[in-house]
């Protein structure tokens, strides 16, 4: 309808419609942008270790230390950014063996959000290359961190790459890394074994890789080398059990990690993120464990027995 002047009349109903998209939305926007300033600041953990006692613990473990008093990496765990208790292992092992230039490599680190390398970034000023193959991931973790306080000024270096044999030392020297780092992590779920095994322009003191526990230590296997290697999923419906079919038992990493210089000083509470030193760092205060004491929790045991008949149908190459 037009009124005497020839303008358009409102529709006040529709108009109020409108408003009320435009309000609802802005209120939804506002509930994620709170979700995600709480996660970037921990606020959502109601668990989460802050940087103060994150410091305590630190002199903490350097005063047992001193008196000879050693933690099982079961009891140091806790999760800020990890997936498992991997926060806290790490933050027990750099308590004792101290760091030098504080650079960490992670590969396959998702979204930046959830990984290894996270809580050194955001709380201890760790310089990190984060690698992942997923664009996705890579848009994901580059907001996070040229958002986050923390972070914003000079974020980590985050490379999008599909990380293969091939190319790894290219993109690690590529972003200034190839040289002595602290921490070399590696959980990319397939060729963990044969990327460690070709890095050679690193130095890491510490590495912390993923296993397929499910060989528990019973075997010193790897997937055979393939490029375009995926996880593939297992399953066995009449016993319903699944494992992933990727990666390497811990007898294999043990026995790659001695020829490049390292020992296995412990694993996560169900053995499958396993830790190395290298052999010239801290050998008293992290001696070297047998594998077998890396998969003495019962639920581990126990699940871990399960599954090695599905993974026993696969293809595997021995290593030793």
């Amino acid at each position: 309808m037009f009124g005497s002047k020839g303008a358009q009349r409102p529709d006040t109903g529709a108009s109020d419609a409108r408003l009320d998209t435009i309000e609802q939305q802005l209120a939804a926007l506002g509930n994620r942008l709170a979700g995600l300033e709480a996660l970037a600041t921990g606020a959502a953990q109601p668990n989460y270790v802050d940087r103060g006692t994150q410091q305590l613990l630190t002199a903490q473990y350097r005063r047992d230390a001193a008196h000879g008093l050693r933690h099982e990496f079961e009891a140091v765990e806790f999760r800020n950014h990890s997936q498992n208790g991997e926060d806290g292992i790490l933050h027990y092992v750099f308590s004792l063996v101290g760091t030098t230039n504080r650079y960490v490599v992670e590969m396959c680190a998702g979204d930046g959000r959830e990984c290894n390398a996270a809580n050194l970034i955001i709380n201890h000023g760790w310089h990190a290359l984060l690698c992942d193959g997923s664009d996705e991931n890579i848009r994901v973790a580059n907001a996070f961190y040229w958002s986050h306080p923390d972070t914003r000024r000079i974020p980590p270096a985050i490379c999008q790459a599909w990380l293969t044999v091939e190319n790894v030392d290219e993109i690690i020297a590529r972003y200034g890394f190839d040289r002595e780092i602290d921490l070399l992590s590696i959980d990319v779920d397939g060729n963990d074994y044969w990327l460690w095994r070709a890095i050679t322009v690193a130095n890491p003191r510490v590495v912390i890789i993923e296993v397929q526990a499910g060989w528990l230590d019973d075997a010193s296997v790897t997937v055979p080398y393939d490029p375009q290697f995926c996880v593939r999923k297992l399953v066995d419906q009449e016993l319903g059990t699944e494992v992933d079919y990727c990666g390497a038992s811990l007898p294999a990493m043990v026995a790659l990690g001695r020829q490049k210089g390292y020992r296995l000083v412990g694993a996560n509470r169900y053995g499958f993120n396993a830790v190395f030193v290298r052999n010239d760092v801290a050998p008293g205060l992290l001696p070297e464990v047998d594998a077998a004491a890396c998969f003495r929790h019962p639920v581990a045991r126990w699940q871990y027995a399960r599954v090695q008949p599905l993974l026993r149908r696969e293809a595997w190459q021995e290593v030793r």
